[in-house]
């Protein structure tokens, strides 16, 4: 995300309409509904996170525990628990 110049791209009127209310603060305008993309569709975070909980549970049914896999992965314990139980589920 960059930073726009708000007198670059507002009409004048409003502009000294928001400046009524923000005066040299930072105002964040969020987009549309439409117009917003679910988290890691633009990078590969989400496969990448969907292979490696598959990994995990496929090293769990293998016979490790909960703390090695913790350690192995750097997770805590609780996110282990809840890798494997959305895993069993299907999620």
């Amino acid at each position: 995300m960059r930073y726009v110049k708000a007198a670059d791209v507002l009409p004048k009127e409003l502009l000294d309409k928001i400046q009524s209310y923000v005066d040299g603060g930072y105002l964040y305008v969020p987009r549309k509904e439409e117009n917003r993309k679910p988290w890691g569709e633009r990078t590969k975070s989400r496969e990448l996170t969907r292979s490696r909980n598959r990994e995990i549970y496929g090293c769990y049914r293998a016979g490790m525990s909960v703390a090695e896999l913790s350690e192995a992965y750097y997770l805590s314990p609780k996110s282990i628990q809840r890798i494997l139980a959305s895993q069993k589920t299907g999620q």
